[in-house]
């Protein structure tokens, strides 16, 4: 008797599955669509923008690591481009603290290059004396930067940017010693892991501006 009813039980159980798992569907794609429908293009365009120049800032850091130890003649022109880079980056912050911030932006990501250079050259010398006392002012100055920014807005904290900037330090500082070594498994690996971490230093910067300035990005 029990045997007789058990197909129809199955079909039955099935229907409801199917049932549930439809509408598990259109939960989660109206779910999808609401948060496509909060990205407003205002915030895609700054999301987008602010990734980009800070991938830039990792092509163009590393470009010139290899340049400037490799002793190419490109180096002096890879440098003007990567100090481009940190103009760039400072005018993205002009249309919401102004020019005179976005120039002092950048002139304190000039100066992290600045030092990067020197450590560059005095690890290429073999001179650990001054790359420690080198590695103590880019500390210092990631510290300004993180000072300043902490400043302009407060939904970045002065410890999460000390952090963040700290690690891409350490990022570089890994890339410098794998290419003198010649391990470029090594480099790679930490260029890699640079970019990821400037794509998210570049998105806690933008979702900083959104909060803070909310009204700019209907």
């Amino acid at each position: 008797m029990k045997n007789r009813w058990m197909p129809a039980l199955l079909l039955t159980l099935a229907i409801a599955l199917s049932m549930t798992n439809g509408a598990g569907s259109a939960q989660a794609k109206t779910s999808k669509e609401r948060d496509a429908a909060c990205l407003s293009p205002k915030m895609v365009q700054l999301k987008s923008d602010m990734q980009k120049a800070w991938i830039d800032h990792t092509i163009w850091s590393r470009s010139y690591i290899v340049s400037a130890l490799s002793n190419r003649p490109d180096q002096k022109d890879v440098l003007e481009r990567l100090l481009r880079n940190q103009q760039d980056i400072g005018d993205l912050i002009k249309p919401y603290y102004g020019e005179a911030a976005g120039n002092k932006l950048a002139d304190l990501l000039k100066e992290h290059i600045q030092i990067g250079v020197k450590i560059v050259a005095a690890a290429q010398a073999g001179n650990e004396a001054d790359v420690k006392s080198l590695q103590a002012d880019w500390r210092r100055n990631a510290d300004d930067i993180a000072r300043f920014l902490s400043a302009a807005n407060l939904n970045w904290t002065f410890k999460t940017l000390q952090d963040l900037l700290y690690t891409h330090l350490q990022l570089i500082t890994e890339i410098v010693l794998d290419c003198l070594k010649g391990d470029w498994k090594g480099d790679i690996a930490a260029t890699d892991r640079n970019e990821i971490h400037m794509i998210h230093l570049a998105d806690t910067l933008t979702e900083g501006i959104v909060r803070q300035f909310p009204e700019k990005f209907k």
